[in-house]
């Protein structure tokens, strides 16, 4: 039986990562943090955020609210308040289609 080597996933991501992740700014990130009940992170000794994955998908979620759906931020907070579970599932599915749609793009090039 041949060895498989494992990939390595971070339990913690700090906000500079994150913020790559999404394409946004740090500062939003912190903005959000201090707006959304839902976000709170992790701060180690000096301060610093460290992000689970956890944090991130929730980040995702008002990310997609606010940046694609045009919510405001006290509709979001209302919506995931009420909702959260139903828009989590709506975003995970709303990311398979897109990387579906991706994978079709690049198949349709390739012909």
């Amino acid at each position: 039986m041949a060895y498989k080597e494992k990939e390595i996933e971070k339990l913690y991501y700090t906000i500079g990562e994150v913020a790559e992740m999404l394409s946004v700014n740090t500062s939003l990130l912190r903005y959000w943090e201090k707006e959304f009940d839902v976000l709170n992170p992790r701060k180690n000794a000096k301060g610093d955020r460290l992000f689970t994955k956890a944090d991130i998908e929730k980040i995702k979620l008002i990310h997609h609210l606010v940046k694609e759906r045009g919510f405001t931020l006290d509709g979001a907070k209302a919506h995931l308040k009420n909702n959260l579970a139903q828009e989590e599932r709506k975003l995970k599915l709303v990311e398979k289609l897109k990387k579906v749609r991706a994978f079709l793009v690049q198949l349709k090039e390739e012909l």
